[in-house]
């Protein structure tokens, strides 16, 4: 994306009727589920599904995420995860349920096929919130959970490829992580992100995806907020965390997706930072704002479901 002007970047976002009236009642239909992302829509269905056929809201959250992690064709999220620098791939997770205000989190995980899972049994069975390396592996196979070979030999042949050119930038090679949020039908919020990070990253890194009020942010008074895109732009802002007190101020979530990205393109002072998030909020109002032309979100209901664009700031 090409640089902004500061001026340009922090100006008045003109958050006017047209902006996004289209999500400005929310709905009234139950449950209610946001993600990033095109690829959203799948789990949202799945996790829609699972609810409706008797499974509890972590239920649906869990599950919905176990479609794409499994989609070996996203190398951003899962099994199909592009590897770090040393041709590992190392998977971050974590999972909120509004009531009680519970959470839990795994980063650095190798080798687990659902590092979704992993989290939750984390929030569950654990009185920590958050395991990272190789303790998480453990605790994960100790839980009985599946495990698979990683990279693909798609991504490996990626990253051999990569090695051999010496391209070791700084710059993402991908960052399309899947946060997914719901509202269920009693009213209460959950939300669980999920990926394997920027690709060729140095061993051991961990973005904003398990970080809590960083990738995901679940308060049940308020709402849901989750991120997508460049991990270190949105954790040293705890943006999904900044967007959910937005929407306790009174915004809605759309807008204050959007404020949340203003506020830190103001402080960095440009606006090619990556930087795209989703909200939902009690009423079942939602929406969401990014700096990326390309940034998509999904969502479903019992009455609808589909990809949706956001709202582009600056």
């Amino acid at each position: 994306m090409a640089q902004t002007t500061l001026a340009a970047a922090t100006g008045s976002l003109a958050l006017s009727k047209a902006a996004w009236s289209a999500e400005d009642a929310g709905t009234k239909a139950r449950p209610v589920l946001v993600s990033t992302w095109g690829f959203g829509q799948q789990a949202n269905e799945a996790a829609l599904k699972v609810m409706q056929q008797g499974g509890s809201t972590l239920d649906g959250v869990e599950q919905g995420i176990w479609v794409t992690e499994a989609d070996l064709s996203n190398s951003s999220v899962g099994i199909g995860g592009t590897p770090n620098a040393a041709g590992v791939v190392q998977l971050d997770a974590c999972i909120m349920w509004g009531p009680g205000h519970q959470a839990g989190s795994v980063a650095a995980i190798e080798g687990i096929a659902h590092p979704i899972s992993a989290a939750r049994r984390v929030m569950e069975k654990t009185m920590h919130v958050m395991l990272v390396g190789e303790g998480a592996r453990l605790f994960a196979l100790e839980q009985g959970l599946a495990t698979a070979q990683m990279p693909t030999e798609e991504r490996r042949q990626a990253w051999v490829k990569w090695q051999a050119e010496q391209q070791a930038k700084k710059k993402a090679q991908g960052h399309d992580t899947i946060a997914l949020l719901v509202l269920d039908a009693e009213g209460h919020l959950a939300g669980g992100c999920s990926t394997s990070g920027r690709g060729y990253k140095l061993p051991g890194r961990v973005g904003d995806s398990p970080i809590i009020g960083s990738g995901l942010y679940v308060d049940e008074e308020v709402g849901a907020a989750g991120a997508t895109g460049s991990g270190e732009n949105v954790m040293r802002y705890c943006g999904s965390f900044m967007a959910v007190e937005y929407m306790r101020q009174g915004l809605h979530p759309q807008e204050a997706c959007a404020e949340v990205v203003k506020r830190i393109v103001k402080s960095e002072g440009r606006a090619d930072l990556s930087i795209n998030f989703v909200a939902l909020d009690r009423q079942g109002r939602y929406g969401a704002a990014g700096t990326d032309e390309g940034f998509r979100y999904s969502l479903t209901t019992p009455e609808e479901s589909g990809v949706r664009v956001p709202l582009r700031v600056p």
